[in-house]
C-alpha cells in the first residue's frame, strides 16, 4: 500500500514547533551568557589594580640612551665600578670589565659555565683566579680582573675585545666587541660621571596587589640596614668618604642598585631624591645643591 498522504499543514506545523524550541534554548543560553559575563565584569572591576605588583627592576639614563637592568645585574655593575674606584682606575676600565662581563655572564653571578668557569667574569679556579668560594664574590673577582687588566701595557688605548681578550684570553675574543656601546653606557652612570643615572623600584615587604591595604590592617616597613649598605660599600670602595661629585653619584648609584637587598628606601645626594615609590620615574629635586654626603634611609 501507498503510505499515507500528510495532510496538508501538518509538516509546517512541526518545524514550526521545532523552531520554537531551538530559539527557546538559544534564548536561555543567551541570558546565562549575558549573566555570567556581567558577573565577571563586576569581579573584575572591584579586584584591586593593577593586579600583580610589577618585579623590580632598574633603569639606567645618560643622555645618550637608556637601558633597563635587573637588580642583580645593577648590583653587579655597581660593584665593579665602585672597586675600580678604589684602585683608581679610568673610566675605560670599567668600560673594559662590562664588556667583559656582558659577554661571560650578562652582568649576573653565576654558579655554572664552561668546564670550572664561574662567576661574573667565568673564571676558572683552575687556572689561578682562586678558590671557587673567593670567585664568586662579585668584589674578589672584580679586583681579580683588573689586577691582570692593569697588567696589559697599553690595555687604555687598546679597542675594547683586544684588552679584554688580553685578560680572558678566551676561545672567542672577538666576541666581547659588540658589548662596547652598552659598556659605555653603564659606565658614564655607574661612575658616577652622569649624575641621577641610576633608577630603580622594588615591591616593599608588604606591598599587595594594587598598593592596597585590608581595612584596620596595619604593616611596619622594616628598618633600612644602613650600616650594613655602607659596611659592604666599603668592602668594594675602600671608604664611603665622599670627596668630589663624581664619587658622591657613584656612591649614590651604588646605593639604589643595592636598595632592595638593604631595605633602602630613599638616597639622596647634591640636592636631589631617590624614592622607591612606583609613580616616580627619576631623581627628584629637594633642596639647594649639598654635595657632602650620601644620605640613606
Amino acid at each position: 500500500m501507498a503510505p499515507e498522504p500528510i495532510p496538508p499543514g501538518r509538516f509546517f506545523s512541526v518545524h514550526l514547533r521545532f523552531s520554537r524550541g531551538v530559539i527557546t534554548i538559544a534564548a536561555i543560553v543567551l541570558v546565562l551568557a549575558v549573566g555570567i559575563s556581567f558577573g565577571v565584569y563586576q569581579l573584575l572591576k572591584r579586584a584591586p589594580k593593577p593586579l600583580a605588583v610589577p618585579e623590580a627592576s632598574c633603569v639606567v639614563r645618560t643622555p645618550d640612551d637608556e637601558r633597563e637592568m635587573d637588580i642583580e645585574q645593577a648590583q653587579i655593575a655597581a660593584t665593579i665600578a665602585a672597586v675600580a674606584a678604589r684602585r683608581k682606575l679610568p673610566e675605560q676600565a670599567v668600560v673594559i670589565a662590562y664588556a667583559t662581563a656582558l659577554q661571560e655572564s650578562k652582568l649576573y653571578n653565576v654558579e655554572y659555565g664552561d668546564r670550572d668557569s664561574v662567576g661574573v667574569f667565568q673564571q676558572r679556579e683552575s687556572q689561578g683566579w682562586g678558590t671557587k668560594k673567593q670567585i664568586m664574590d662579585p668584589v674578589y673577582s672584580t679586583n681579580r680582573f683588573f689586577a691582570a687588566l692593569e697588567k696589559v701595557k697599553g690595555y687604555r688605548k687598546m679597542p675594547v675585545a683586544e684588552a679584554a681578550q688580553a685578560v680572558q684570553r678566551s676561545a672567542a675574543g672577538y666576541a666581547y666587541g659588540p658589548h662596547e656601546e652598552e659598556a659605555r653606557l653603564l659606565a658614564a652612570a655607574f661612575t658616577g660621571r652622569v649624575p641621577r643615572a641610576v633608577h630603580c623600584w622594588y615591591p616593599p615587604k608588604d606591598a599587595k596587589a594594587g598598593g592596597e591595604q585590608a581595612a584596620g590592617e596595619r604593616t611596619a616597613a622594616p628598618r633600612p640596614r644602613t650600616a650594613q649598605a655602607r659596611r659592604q660599600l666599603k668592602r668594594a670602595l675602600g671608604s664611603t668618604a665622599v670627596t668630589d661629585r663624581r664619587r658622591g653619584w657613584l656612591i649614590a648609584a651604588w646605593s639604589v642598585a643595592h636598595a632592595q637587598k638593604y631595605g633602602l628606601s630613599r638616597v639622596e645626594y647634591a640636592g636631589a631624591r631617590w624614592s622607591n615609590d612606583q609613580r616616580v620615574e627619576d631623581w627628584q629635586d629637594v633642596s639647594a645643591a649639598g654635595g657632602r654626603t650620601v644620605e640613606l634611609a
